[in-house]
């Protein structure tokens, strides 16, 4: 049985922990020290709870990241009440984690500021967080913010849109041009992942990771895996660690210059559109080249690398790579090069670095308002172990920003990529992955091409999955688009909106 604790355990990325070791504090001593926490400058990287077997009770959960001194900090308190003083008025980092905590089991933060549905879903354990008859569902659409006033108007946007845009509802308040508010609804997309994860691992699990958000596939791939061999008490070898790494670095690439060529788009600058369009294309295809598939599905797999790189594939995959990069530096450098671009990146979508820190933000976002955090750097696993530390800040925090430090990340991913091509280890390709410790607590953390991706996973006595947290980088950087929109042109949404990127599926879950 734990003894009570006042302090949290202290985790290296990637590492488990026996239950019985993962301290379990009174309910102040366990927000007291989140709190703290964050004060002291680490980040909330998951808040969740799940529901005690037989009980009322609710175990939270909570995992902070230190990035300065490169650990991980975890620990759990079981609630007895349904209620809870709200972290939120002091970390509003925490907002929509407590959300969705009051979503899923209607355990209701006293204080909270604006607590409304997440999701707009039923709770986990079978029970309606929003206190309705059985069998009736939370509306689609919950109360929004308005700003009063003679000459304030109220522009609705989605939840359908035009394209292949994914849905999701944006309410502004406005006065003419002027953006006073944005409130931004999501889950339309709620597919109870999550809970479809219970239980496994299984034939289905590592489809349902992958698919967790497919632009990111090997990003939740790398973390899923790592949980799952902290759990057996295994390692991927390097050579695999190595093909992991480059898979994630090829991702990034791609979808940091599809995200370049958005953004000229949105600006009505064609050239760099088109070309980067191509250029997408083509790393893409490097992927598909590693495992025949473009978004690198069965490439990472427990235990090491589903398909390997031999020595004729590593020589084509670095002759594209110096064809990509010829092509993507022409065309890319042509948004630096021209004015009229520019003037419609600069100083639009602004974001302080203290508000940045405040909203607990992650990946190119962050790192655009100045926030140096990345995974690969502060809490590295696999190949970035042995990797030069990287971390391309920009203090702007405009979409010009946004925009270079994907640039500037470009660079770096195509040095990675070529140095472990270099040194590409010899040896197996996978390890043997055992069965899971039972009543184990892991986590792991990876750079995804978006910011943080955390995995969180908790084995019940036969060794299964029992709950399963899942916290895309979205998740922390939805509120920051809406924050960067305040005292804007509405007109401008679409080029801030495409700065962030961020996914909604990847939110809804």
């Amino acid at each position: 049985m734990t003894s009570e604790r006042t302090t949290l355990a202290r985790l290296r990325n990637g590492q488990a922990l026996p239950l019985a070791e993962l301290p379990r504090l009174p309910n102040d001593a366990f927000f007291a020290a989140v709190q703290a926490g964050v004060a002291a400058g680490q980040r909330v990287s998951a808040l969740f709870g799940a529901a005690l077997p037989g009980t009322e009770a609710i175990r939270l959960y909570a995992v902070l990241a230190d990035d300065a001194q490169h650990r991980l900090l975890a620990g759990t308190t079981d609630l007895d009440e349904r209620t809870y003083p709200s972290l939120t008025p002091a970390c509003p980092q925490v907002h929509l984690f407590e959300r969705e905590l009051a979503e899923q089991f209607g355990v209701k933060p006293i204080g909270h500021p604006w607590l409304k549905p997440v999701r707009y879903c039923r709770s986990m354990n079978g029970r309606d967080a929003w206190n309705r008859p059985a069998g009736e569902l939370p509306p689609a659409v919950g109360d929004f913010y308005r700003v009063e006033g003679e000459e304030i108007h109220e522009v609705a946007v989605g939840p359908v849109h035009a394209g292949v845009i994914e849905p999701g509802h944006f309410r502004f308040q406005c006065g003419g041009e002027q953006v006073y508010h944005l409130e931004i609804a999501l889950g339309f997309q709620h597919r109870g992942v999550e809970a479809a994860l219970i239980g496994g691992p299984g034939p289905r699990t590592r489809a349902l990771v992958e698919t967790l958000s497919g632009d990111a596939t090997v990003a939740h791939a790398t973390c899923y895996c790592q949980v799952l061999e902290a759990l057996a008490g295994a390692e991927a070898p390097p050579r695999a660690q190595s093909i992991r790494g480059i898979a994630l670095e090829l991702e990034r690439l791609a979808c940091h210059i599809g995200d370049l060529g958005a953004l000229a788009g949105d600006v009505g600058y064609l050239p760099t559109s088109s070309f980067c369009g191509r250029i997408r294309g083509d790393f893409l295809n490097m992927t598909a080249l590693l495992c025949g598939n473009r978004f690198g599905r069965g490439l990472v797999v427990p235990g090491g690398a589903g398909y390997d790189l031999d020595s004729a594939c590593a020589d084509e995959l670095g002759r594209r790579l110096d064809a990509g990069e010829k092509d993507a530096t022409r065309a890319i450098q042509l948004l630096w090069d021209t004015q009229s671009v520019l003037a419609r990146f600069e100083e639009v979508g602004t974001l302080s670095a203290a508000a940045a820190a405040e909203l607990g933000l992650v990946g190119p976002a962050a790192r655009a308002s100045g926030l140096a955090r990345d995974i690969r750097r502060d809490h590295p696993a696999g190949c970035f172990r042995a990797a030069h530390p990287v971390c391309a800040t920009c203090p702007g925090g405009d979409v010009q920003a946004r925009a270079y430090v994907r640039w500037l990340e470009i660079q770096q991913s195509l040095a990675i990529i070529r140095s472990q091509l270099r040194t590409l280890p010899e040896g197996p390709l996978t390890a043997a992955v055992g069965p899971l410790a039972p009543e184990t607590f892991a986590v792991a953390l990876t750079e995804g091409w978006r910011g943080e991706v955390c995995h969180v996973a908790v084995t019940d006595a036969q060794g299964r999955l029992a709950r399963y947290k899942v916290v895309d980088p979205s998740f922390h950087n939805w509120p920051g688009l809406a924050l960067a929109m305040r005292n804007q042109a509405i007109s401008d949404f679409p080029i801030c909106n495409k700065s962030f990127n961020l996914s909604y599926c990847g939110h809804d879950l």
